[in-house]
């Protein structure tokens, strides 16, 4: 081998080491803190809009995790997508260069196949069942399932109920839906949903969904009212009908690289601070509901309450899809719990 093969070797053998090297330091610096060896800031990315309610509630989660820590552990937290689009964030938290994802449990259905079961339609019969099914055996259960793709499960947010809300005709009935086209979140199971009912589903990033509406691109989309109110695209879509026909958490991840590194102690404040946010996130949740509500009515749009029943036979045919499989498994044990 010439001296130049050699030098071009050496070159790439040195690169590749620094580039290793680099994303160790993540976890490094983790497992350092707790014992008094540096402080340690931990980026969280999400798309939502910074006056959202979990957008807020995760800032509270920063302030329990300083309060904690005795200021050793810093939570920075990204709105907007400015770290990039939910695939991206969960893709970078897998390789270890991003700490912390707040995703739509829906977009974790590439990587978590149980989460698809969060995006059946009518499977929550009422709050206080959400809220038993996500912080019960079930609930931890589906939360940990991407530990070996990972990711590593820390809380769920409420993220209410979601609805259509449309640009030139309301949703009253399951057929109306036919033949729209209609902003869905990236779920095999959401995209199942609006083909059931007859519909083309169209996958948007939240960041592009106002200028899709804006110019006509889809007739419409489906989320809460709080996010409704908080993107703004009221200001398009003026028709909203409360068909409430997923009830999907949002998911608080952490990159299980990182978290492996940490120690027990820095994992305890962590769960801690993320838990204390989970009780303040489900207060200011219902207040900005109601709030939201208020204001997208006094805005302009009308507001509708369409029959459910008739939208929840209509979804029928996907719970007969799902028999037999570990999603159907899951939907299953969740409709058993009290």
């Amino acid at each position: 081998m010439d001296r130049k093969a050699v030098s071009f070797l050496a070159l790439g053998l040195l690169v590749g080491s620094l580039l290793t090297a680099a994303a160790l330091i993540p976890a490094i610096r983790a497992a350092r803190v707790g014992s008094g060896e540096g402080k340690l800031v931990l980026k969280l990315g999400h798309a939502l809009a910074p006056t959202h309610a979990v957008h807020i509630a995760m800032e509270f989660m920063g302030k329990r995790l300083t309060e904690l820590s005795g200021g050793t552990v810093e939570l920075q937290v990204f709105a907007g997508a400015q770290l990039g689009t939910e695939p991206e964030t969960i893709e970078q938290l897998q390789r270890g260069a991003l700490a912390m994802v707040k995703t739509s449990a829906a977009a974790m259905e590439g990587f978590v196949p149980d989460m698809a079961v969060y995006s059946m339609p009518y499977l929550f019969r009422d709050d206080e069942h959400y809220w038993n099914v996500l912080l019960g055996d079930v609930g931890k259960e589906i939360l940990r399932a991407g530990e070996s793709q990972g990711v590593h499960g820390i809380c769920y947010y409420d993220s209410g109920s979601r609805s259509f809300y449309t640009l030139s005709k309301p949703i009253l009935r399951p057929e109306d839906v036919r033949e729209m086209k209609l902003r869905v979140l990236p779920s095999k199971t959401a995209h199942e949903m609006i083909t059931t009912l007859g519909g083309g589903p169209t996958p948007i990033p939240f960041g592009e969904l106002y200028t899709a509406l804006q110019q006509g691109m889809i007739d419409g989309a489906e989320n809460n009212p709080p996010s409704l109110f908080t993107s703004r695209h009221y200001e398009v879509a003026k028709h909203y009908s409360l068909d409430e026909h997923t009830r999907v958490p949002d998911v608080v991840i952490f990159s299980k690289t990182i978290w492996d590194g940490l120690s027990p102690q820095v994992q305890g404040w962590i769960n801690q601070a993320a838990a204390d946010s989970v009780v303040f996130q489900r207060k200011l949740w219902q207040e900005q509901t109601e709030e939201s509500l208020r204001e997208v009515e006094k805005a302009g749009v009308k507001i509708y309450h369409p029959d459910k029943a008739a939208f929840a036979a209509a979804m029928a045919p996907m719970y007969h899809g799902i028999e037999g499989t570990r999603v159907g498994e899951l939907a299953r044990r969740i409709r058993e719990v009290k």
